[in-house]
C-alpha cells in the first residue's frame, strides 16, 4: 500500500497528520464483515442448484431469488442509515447489523425453503443497519477539510476487497471438503471475527457515535462558494438523476458475478474448481488496479489532462461494454456448447475492474461534491436506489439457459455500450451542471 497514503499529510500548522488508529479497526472490521458476505454471495447460486446439499432448483429460480436479495440488500442501508441517524447512533446500528448478519449465515445452513428465506430476510435487515454505518464512521474519523479522507476511503475499500478476495478461495476449499452448510457457518464465523473485532477495539474510535443527521448540523460553514455553487439546485439534481439512470445498466451487468458469470465458470469453463472460485477475481483486480490508477490520474492532473468525473464514468461504461464483449467471443470460440480457457473470465474481470473503479467511487464522489448540501442524504440515497434497481434487473439471468450464452453477452454488451455513448454525449451538459468535477 502506498507509503505516503499511509504516513499523511501536514495540516496548516506545520504539524503531521496522521491516520487515527479507528481507521485500521474499521478496516478490519469491514473486512472480515465482507468475507462472510461474499463467502455466503459465491456460493449461492450454485448451492440453490445442488441437487443434494441444495434445493435443486432451476438456474431461472436461483437467478430470480438471487437478483431479489441483491437488490433489497443495496436498497436496505436506505432504511438503516436513517434508523442509525435518529434512533441508535452509529455504533448501535453497527452492533445490531452484525449479530443479525451472523444468524442469518448460520439459518442459511438449516435445509428448509422456509428457513432459507427467513435467513435472507435476516441478511437484508442485518446489512442495512451495518453497511451504511461502518461507511460513515470512518469519514467521522476525520476533521472537515482533511485531505486525509479520500485516502482514508482508499484504505477502507481495499479492506473491502482484501475480504472479498479471501471470501470465495476459502468458500471453495470448505463446500468442496465438507459441503456447502458447513461452508456458511464459515460465513458465520466471518462475521462474528467482524464484531470481535469492532466491539474489543472500540476505544480507538473515540467519541464518533453520533448519527449523520447530527453530524452534519456540526459541519463548519463556509463563506466562500466554489463553482458548483453557482448552478441552480435544479440542475444539479437533474444531473445526477441522469447519473443514476445510466449506472443502472452498470449495476445490472456487473452484478451478473454472483449468478451468469458463476454459472459460465461452473459450466464452460476448462478448470478443476467450481464456478465458486470466480468470484475471487473481480476483487483480486480491484487491488492491484486501485493504486495504479490512482497515479495515472494524478500524472494526468499534473499536466492538466484529467478528464472530468462525468467523462471518467463514460469510459468506465466503455470498459464494461467491452468486457461483456469479450465473454461474447469466449462463448463463440466454444463457451455455447463447451468448455473454454478461464483466461476468458480472467481478462473479462480485468476490463470490468476497471471500469468499476471508473464508476462505482467515482459516482460516490461525484454526489457528495454535486448535491446541494440540504439534499445530499437524498441524494445519496438516490444512488444506493439506482444500485438497488441495477442489481435487482439482474433477474434478466433467467434466460441463460434458453438464450445461447453468445447471445446473453451480447445484449448486455450492447446495453453498456449505448449508455456509454448517451453519457458521451450529454458530456457538455453535465459539465455546465458540474463545473470544477
Amino acid at each position: 500500500m502506498n507509503k505516503a497514503i499511509l504516513q499523511g499529510t501536514k495540516t496548516t500548522d506545520g504539524t503531521k497528520e496522521r491516520h487515527p488508529k479507528g481507521l485500521y479497526v474499521l478496516f478490519a472490521t469491514e473486512m472480515w464483515e465482507r468475507f462472510g458476505f461474499y463467502s455466503m454471495l459465491s456460493m449461492f447460486t450454485l448451492y440453490l442448484q445442488h441437487p443434494v446439499q441444495g434445493f435443486g432448483w432451476t438456474t431461472a429460480q436461483a437467478t430470480s431469488v438471487y437478483s431479489s436479495y441483491i437488490g433489497f440488500v443495496y436498497a436496505s442501508p436506505l432504511i438503516g442509515g436513517w434508523i442509525a441517524d435518529r434512533f441508535t447512533g452509529f455504533r448501535s446500528a453497527i452492533n445490531i447489523g452484525g449479530i443479525l448478519l451472523a444468524a442469518g449465515y448460520l439459518m442459511l445452513a438449516l435445509p428448509s425453503v422456509p428457513m432459507l428465506y427467513a435467513a435472507l430476510t435476516i441478511l437484508v435487515i442485518g446489512n442495512g443497519f451495518f453497511k451504511p454505518n461502518v461507511s460513515a464512521l470512518v469519514g467521522n474519523l476525520y476533521r472537515e477539510g482533511s485531505p486525509l479522507k479520500d485516502s482514508a476511503y482508499n484504505i477502507f475499500y481495499m479492506g473491502i476487497n482484501i475480504g472479498a478476495f479471501a471470501a470465495p478461495i476459502v468458500a471453495e476449499i470448505v463446500w468442496q471438503r465438507l459441503g456447502f452448510r458447513v461452508a456458511f457457518t464459515v460465513a458465520s464465523f466471518g462475521m462474528v471475527v467482524s464484531l470481535l473485532l469492532f466491539w474489543g477495539l472500540r476505544r480507538h474510535l473515540g467519541g464518533q457515535n453520533m448519527g449523520k443527521s447530527e453530524a452534519s448540523r456540526q459541519l463548519p460553514t463556509s463563506s466562500s462558494q466554489n463553482a458548483i455553487e453557482t448552478v441552480p439546485d435544479s440542475r444539479r439534481v437533474m444531473a445526477l438523476v441522469v447519473i443514476f439512470l445510466i449506472v443502472i445498466v452498470f449495476w445490472m451487468t456487473f452484478h451478473q458475478n454472483g449468478s451468469t458469470l458463476t454459472y459460465w465458470a461452473n459450466n464452460n469453463t476448462a478448470w478443476n474448481v467450481s464456478g465458486v472460485i470466480s468470484n475471487a477475481i473481480n476483487p483480486f483486480w480491484i487491488v492491484s488496479l486501485t493504486f495504479p490508477l490512482i497515479y495515472f490520474w494524478r500524472w494526468l492532473s499534473k499536466r492538466g489532462l484529467e478528464p472530468s468525473t462525468p467523462a471518467k464514468m463514460a469510459f468506465g461504461m466503455l470498459l464494461t461494454a467491452v468486457s461483456f464483449y469479450i465473454m461474447f467471443l469466449a462463448a463463440l470460440s466454444g463457451g455455447d456448447t463447451g468448455k473454454v480457457s478461464p483466461w476468458w473470465l480472467v481478462g473479462s474481470y480485468a476490463v470490468i475492474s476497471l471500469g468499476e473503479l471508473m464508476l462505482s467511487p467515482m459516482g460516490l464522489s461525484l454526489v457528495s461534491k454535486v448535491a446541494p448540501a440540504r439534499m445530499r442524504g437524498v441524494m445519496m440515497g438516490g444512488w444506493f436506489v439506482a444500485t438497488a434497481i441495477g442489481s435487482k434487473l439482474t433477474v434478466i439471468g433467467v434466460y441463460w439457459d434458453t438464450w445461447k450464452h453468445s447471445s446473453f453477452f451480447f445484449l448486455l454488451a450492447s446495453m453498456a455500450l449505448i449508455m456509454a455513448g448517451v453519457l458521451v454525449v450529454l458530456l457538455k451538459p453535465l459539465k455546465r451542471a458540474m463545473p470544477g468535477v
